[in-house]
């Protein structure tokens, strides 16, 4: 364990490695979120670290050239106090304890302390307190800057209106549709799915389909869903 004074200045090279597996789309760690003493933090399991330094992607080099060196700057981040060792709650999984065994093991469970690179965290704060200043100045804004802040907030407003207008206008032609024949009729049926913008406008309109027809499709789906199951597995053998 490295004493006190080292233990407060790591090397840049290992915060470059902290660095890497702290970001998840560099490194493929998929960290969890738990809770130590009373804190969120993020953990892993080290066996997934040591994948995450030694496993090749896009043709690009690993971290480390062996386990053994991924080992070797896995304890190294723990000595540092760059993360910790900690033990999960039997009853409660995210709830987490400190191991008093600080050495490195695969199939233990490691928090992090690191917190990664504070800039984009400073960098937010001064974005804050710059939208802040710029909306209690607002009055000493020249006369073409709040017109084109005013017109902007209309049409962002307007635009809004609109939306709201097409939801209720298009509940109100289903409800009719319902009531008249036996199939709804829907206006922009995409608008509220998880589409792009330009796709949820695309169909104008469309039909719902019948209840009985709803079913057939279901049945056949789950009818198909075992015979794909069999077709695969009998690939694979």
């Amino acid at each position: 364990m490295a004493d006190e004074d080292v233990v407060s200045s790591p090397s840049k090279e290992l915060v470059s490695f902290a660095t890497y597996l702290y970001n998840p789309s560099k490194s493929g760690l998929r960290a969890r979120e738990g809770v130590l003493n009373g804190r969120r933090v993020q953990y892993f399991k080290g066996k997934s670290a040591v994948n995450a330094l030694t496993k090749e992607e896009d043709g690009r080099k690993p971290k480390c050239a062996s386990r053994e060196e991924a080992l070797e700057w896995v304890q190294e981040l723990l000595d540092y106090q760059l993360i910790v060792r900690c033990d999960r709650d039997a009853q409660a999984g995210r709830l987490l304890r400190i191991n008093p065994m600080q050495s490195f093991d695969e199939e233990t469970y490691y928090a992090w302390l690191y917190e990664g690179s504070q800039l984009m965290v400073i960098l937010g704060g001064i974005g804050v307190v710059a939208v802040v200043l710029a909306g209690v100045m607002f009055p000493l804004w020249p006369s073409v800057l709040r017109n084109g802040t005013w017109y902007l907030s209309m049409l962002a407003l307007g635009l809004l209106g609109l939306l709201f207008a097409t939801a209720i206008v298009r509940l109100v032609l289903y409800v009719i549709s319902v009531a008249a024949c036996p199939q709804g009729f829907w206006l922009f049926p995409n608008l509220f799915e998880d589409v792009g913008f330009f796709e949820s406008f695309v169909p104008l309109y469309a039909w719902e389909a019948p209840k009985e027809a709803k079913k057939a499709a279901e049945a056949a789906g789950a009818g198909a869903a075992p015979a794909d199951s069999g077709a695969e597995q009998t690939k694979d053998e």
